[in-house]
């Protein structure tokens, strides 16, 4: 497993992982919250590993080189 992310695509996929659990923690318990938290993971953890599976997929790379 290879690196696809840039430092600035890392960087937004945690502010907006965190925004999401945040989000979905102060709002009532539901589908949304539920999907809210599911973005909110997966956003934090391509963050941390640098790698997405759909940037694989399509072939994009935000890393400079």
């Amino acid at each position: 497993m290879t690196k696809n992310e840039g430092t600035i695509d890392r960087t937004v996929r945690a502010i907006v992982g965190i925004a999401c659990i945040v989000a979905a923690f102060m709002m009532p318990a539901n589908g949304l919250t539920v999907l809210f938290y599911i973005v909110g993971v997966v956003a934090i953890i391509t963050a941390i590993t640098g790698f997405c599976a759909l940037y694989k997929i399509v072939g994009i790379d935000t890393r400079k080189k």
